[in-house]
């Protein structure tokens, strides 16, 4: 399985709901919480391109945010990812 990285800041409705939606299907996660990082923040917007909260990342192939992440699970895509 490909690993997965959730990018997260403090206070955020929407990374609490990519971390509930990972754990419920059994995916395990490495959560970069960002919140006290500028320089993890320019990192990331190099690597995904954006600056909003969450970004998840499958392998070396950036998902996006929640919105996302949900339409690939529903999509049955999310498993596909994962083991490619």
């Amino acid at each position: 399985m490909r690993p997965v990285t959730v990018y997260t800041t403090d206070q955020c409705s929407l990374c609490m709901s990519a971390k509930a939606l990972l754990e419920r299907r059994g995916i395990s996660y490495q959560e970069l919480n960002l919140a006290r990082d500028p320089d993890g923040r320019t990192k990331l917007s190099s690597i995904t391109g954006m600056m909003t909260f969450p970004q998840i990342v499958v392998g070396e192939e950036t998902i996006g945010g929640f919105a996302e992440l949900l339409a690939a699970d529903r999509a049955g895509r999310l498993t596909e990812l994962l083991a490619a």
